[in-house]
């Protein structure tokens, strides 16, 4: 038996992107009589990408001196916020919008600094927007998406939206 080997070629890769799958689809546009091929390029596509869900805020541990004391007075202070999150995530998860985020940004930004456990030592105001009092925000008023839904509705009810709120903020240097 005789048998014949032939040296091994190996074939180029071919990659197909879905750019390029794409371009294969695309129809003639005819304006005024002409046919013109549509022109796609990779500018032309924006891409939303949906954020994760704020993480839920475990309390703080309470610290107690002498824990065998027998002494409670049944109130342990308010619950700190010690979740992770970020600005965008917690707006998108109280439900505000894109066109109000920078309205947003700039009051939390001067009201607190964006964090979360801000308290004004004065008047008792708490949180991202400084709810005054702080007992006004259902749930908890240290919790960054809480504290911003409660901002909102404020914002809506006294100014019509964020946009307001801002315009007053600028003008007035509080809310």
């Amino acid at each position: 038996m005789g048998a014949s080997l032939l040296p091994a070629q190996a074939e180029e890769p071919h990659t197909v992107t879905l750019y390029a799958e794409g371009l294969g689809d695309t129809q003639a546009v005819s304006t005024s009589g002409e046919k013109q091929a549509p022109q796609l390029d990779r500018a032309s596509y924006n891409v939303y990408v949906k954020p994760k869900p704020t993480p839920t805020p475990t309390p703080a541990p309470s610290r107690s001196k002498d824990a065998g004391s027998g002494s409670s007075s049944g109130n342990s202070g308010p619950v700190l916020y010690s979740g992770g999150g970020a600005p965008a995530e917690w707006m998108g998860a109280a439900g505000i919008s894109e066109a109000d985020m920078g309205y947003v940004d700039y009051i939390v930004s001067r009201e607190s600094g964006w964090n979360p456990n801000a308290t004004n030592r004065s008047s008792g105001a708490c949180g991202l927007v400084q709810a005054l009092p702080c007992s006004k925000v259902p749930g908890n008023g240290y919790d960054p998406v809480d504290n911003l839904r409660w901002g909102t509705g404020y914002a809506t009810g006294r100014y019509g939206g964020w946009a307001g709120a801002y315009a007053f903020w600028t003008a007035n240097h509080w809310w």
